[in-house]
C-alpha cells in the first residue's frame, strides 16, 4: 500500500557510519498495560522501502516486518517500563526509562542514538538528537517503533486471556468506548494506569 511507503526514509548513519541506535516506543496513550520501548542498530546504508512509522502500517505489515528487523539489524533489544512505574514517575518518565532499558539490552553499545520526539534524558556520555517525526524520517527509528509496537501488542494480547471483559486483544489497552465501558462496569485490573484519565474516574 502506498501508506506504507516512504521515499522519505533515510538509511541509518547515511553522512559517516556510525554505530547508531534507534529508538522509539509504544503504548504511551493507553490505559493499561506497560509502556516498551526499542532500539535498533541497523547495517550502514541499510534501507528497506517497507520500513515507515508503525502508525502508518496494517498489523499485518507490522507483523511482516518484525522477524525481518530482528534477522538483518546489527542489534536490537525492546525495554519495559510497567503501570506501576508509570503512575510513579508519569509516562513521559516511564518511556524515557523503557528507552534507557533497551539501549542497555543491546548487545553492541551505540556510538550515537536518534530518539523519536523531543524528549530525552541522557544516556552515559552517549550523543543523542531527537527528531519530531523522527519514526518517519530515520530507517533506525522507525524499525525500532515497528519492534516496540508489536512486542507490546503480543503482551497485551497474553493478558487478555486473563482479563477477557477488557478486551485488549483488540484495543490494547488504548481507551476506546469499550474499553472504557469495561472499567465502570468491571473497574481497574492490576494492570490499569490508576492515574490516567479513564481509569481514576471509572
Amino acid at each position: 500500500m502506498k501508506s506504507e511507503k516512504s521515499s522519505k526514509i533515510l538509511p541509518s548513519a547515511s553522512v559517516a557510519f556510525m554505530l547508531e541506535a534507534g529508538t522509539d516506543e509504544a503504548g504511551r496513550g493507553c490505559l493499561a498495560g506497560p509502556v516498551c520501548a526499542a532500539a535498533v542498530i541497523l547495517p550502514d546504508g541499510y534501507s528497506n522501502p517497507l520500513i515507515n512509522d508503525s502508525k502508518k502500517l496494517s498489523e499485518q505489515r507490522r507483523s511482516e516486518l518484525r522477524p525481518v528487523i530482528e534477522r538483518d539489524a546489527l542489534a536490537w533489544a525492546v525495554g519495559w517500563a510497567d503501570n506501576r512505574e508509570i503512575d510513579e514517575i508519569n509516562i513521559l518518565n516511564a518511556s524515557i526509562l523503557a528507552m534507557h532499558r533497551a539501549l542497555d539490552s543491546l548487545a553492541i553499545r551505540p556510538g550515537h542514538i536518534v530518539v523519536d520526539g523531543n524528549r530525552f534524558k541522557p544516556y552515559g556520555d552517549t550523543p543523542y538528537l531527537t527528531v519530531v517525526k523522527g519514526d518517519a524520517t530515520y530507517g533506525n527509528i522507525a524499525a525500532a517503533s515497528i519492534l516496540a509496537k508489536t512486542h507490546r501488542d503480543e503482551l497485551m494480547e497474553r493478558l487478555a486471556a486473563d482479563y477477557p471483559g477488557y478486551h485488549w486483544e483488540v484495543n490494547k489497552g488504548y481507551p476506546t468506548a469499550d474499553h472504557l465501558a469495561a472499567i465502570r462496569l468491571l473497574g481497574p485490573t492490576p494492570f490499569h494506569r490508576m492515574t490516567f484519565k479513564g481509569v481514576k474516574q471509572g
